[in-house]
């Protein structure tokens, strides 16, 4: 992982597989390709890739083509016990220092130099996870304190403009105009 001592917000590993599995082994750099996703990885295409939406409607478009997922959270499960690395929950980038959960949908990430991404809504956390690691899922899945569905398993984004990202890169967050309307699970 990268230090981040200037505080700013970073990509601290990414990850991508050619293969649907759970977890995603890390990698130096991957290549987003716009409206496509990430070169190489199984989730990128332009209509859904994630095998049980494709079993309900292979023409949904991909509203799921990387997956962000805010390194904080692998803080907050170590004090239940767990130990995550980048790259186990599937994710593609691994941030530190972006409230993603907090984020409005429609924001745009840039990434690095180049790439762009606009966060689409939330990543619904699944039975897979306990099949990864047991209990898990309670620890990224809850309700807060009113009884409102609490989801921690990152968010979602489609590729605005294609770049290389690699771990250390700054990321800059660009908030939609208008309204702003709170992340729903894709």
């Amino acid at each position: 992982m990268t230090d981040n001592r200037d505080d700013q917000p970073r990509v601290i590993a990414v990850s991508r597989d050619d293969v649907h599995r759970f977890s995603k082994p890390v990698v130096d750099e991957v290549t987003l390709v716009e409206g496509w996703g990430i070169e190489g990885d199984a989730h990128a295409g332009t209509t859904v890739q994630h095998r049980s939406r494709v079993a309900r409607d292979p023409s949904q478009p991909n509203l799921r083509q990387v997956h962000l997922l805010h390194a904080e959270v692998f803080d907050e499960v170590a004090d239940a016990g767990y130990h995550l690395e980048p790259g186990q929950m599937g994710e593609n980038v691994t941030t530190r220092g972006v409230d993603l959960l907090g984020l409005p949908t429609g924001t745009v990430l840039h990434l690095g130099d180049e790439a762009c991404v606009r966060v689409t809504g939330l990543r619904n956390p699944c039975q897979q996870i306990n099949g990864f690691e047991p209990g898990l899922l309670r620890e990224v899945l809850g309700r807060d304190e009113d009884g409102v569905v609490v989801r921690k398993g990152g968010v979602m984004s489609v590729v605005v403009t294609g770049g290389v990202v690699r771990t250390g890169d700054r990321i800059r967050v660009e908030l939609p105009a208008g309204e702003q309307q709170a992340l729903q699970p894709v």
